[in-house]
């Protein structure tokens, strides 16, 4: 029998609520997942699908209030991340744990160089001295393929370009060397050239440092190319986990097949329409009782409106959130 890998984070029953004025919203119901060391999660789903809310409630970067985050565990590396103090997860984040913001002008702060931002973690995490910091933040500039990074140190957030903004974002979350990089959509700002640049870098340094990362995007054409597994969420939940070209291969759940129909696809002389997938995503007032796609779903039957399905195990490393099952075009049992 081969030996079990110990994930490096494991997720158990996360929940995340935001008290408004006009009543609670349930961003996040029950989410459970693990990553292995050395392992890329892609995290996919639409726009207000809970995949950001997730990963920031896992590290306390939601304010409270007005959210409530709440479960049975957030283990890693031998710490509970739902019941640690504010000094162990200051400890964590940014040192053990690397998060790259979606928003680069908003997650920079403008008055400071990025020389010193950069500097900032070394310092207060691996305890450099300012000459160290600041030949480590260079050579991290030079990793990230900013051109002339010494120079550049000295600039200001406004003196670069969105994408060359996100790059120095990338060189924060990396400073340290941590053991899992949480990416929020880090290439949504740059052009697809330097979108592919970055993407090969994260492969190089995975494999080079053994870091895990999880990738959130809605892109799925991203997740084909990098991740080993995909998250599929909507509504707040997890509805499809699978081996990446599984996934693709064989899609389970109604949301993924229809995410899938809607990529790009090319077919003789002319590419066909693109399908989209008719109706909003929820904006959840309760804790689910019932699925939370049954609105959009062309498979949604009775039962759907009445029981909220769980994950259920339909092929090695694959599991599904659903009633219908795609092999029989019948409900599922069991």
């Amino acid at each position: 029998m081969p030996e079990t890998i110990a994930p490096v984070l494991q997720v158990n029953n996360l929940n995340t609520r935001f008290k408004t004025r006009t009543g609670d919203v349930y961003a996040v119901n029950t989410v459970s997942f693990d990553l292995k060391p050395g392992e890329l999660l892609g995290v996919v789903g639409e726009s207000g699908s809970g995949k950001s809310v997730t990963m920031m409630s896992l590290l306390g970067l939601l304010p409270s209030p007005p959210a409530v985050v709440s479960g049975d565990s957030v283990l890693f590396d031998g710490l509970d991340l739902l019941h640690c103090t504010t000094e162990q997860l200051r400890a964590v984040r940014g040192a053990r744990i690397g998060f790259i913001f979606q928003d680069p002008m908003t997650s920079l702060n403008p008055v400071f160089t990025v020389g010193f931002q950069i500097m900032e973690p070394l310092r207060e995490h691996m305890g450099l001295d300012k000459e160290a910091a600041r030949k480590r933040a260079q050579d991290l500039l030079e990793l990230v393929g900013i051109p002339d990074a010494g120079r550049r140190l000295k600039d200001f957030p406004h003196q670069f370009s969105g994408g060359m903004r996100q790059r120095v974002m990338i060189a924060i979350a990396l400073a340290c060397d941590p053991k899992v990089l949480i990416a929020d959509e880090p290439t949504t700002a740059l052009d697809v050239t330097i979108q592919a640049q970055i993407l090969e870098l994260v492969r190089e340094l995975r494999h080079k440092l053994g870091m895990a990362i999880i990738w959130i995007t809605h892109d799925l054409g991203v997740i084909a190319g990098i991740a080993d597994r995909a998250m599929v969420m909507y509504g707040g939940q997890i509805v499809e986990m699978a081996p990446v070209l599984e996934l693709f291969e064989r899609p389970a759940h109604p949301y993924t097949r229809a995410l899938l129909k809607t990529m790009p696809r090319l077919r003789g002389a002319r590419a066909p329409k693109l399908d989209v997938i008719e109706g909003q995503p929820p904006i959840i007032k309760a804790q689910p009782a019932a699925c939370a796609f049954r609105a959009r779903c062309p498979e949604a039957m009775e039962r759907c409106g009445r029981e909220n399905p769980q994950r259920l195990g339909i092929g090695p490393g694959h599991d599904v959130a659903c009633f219908w099952d795609v092999n029989t075009g019948k409900e599922r049992h069991g």
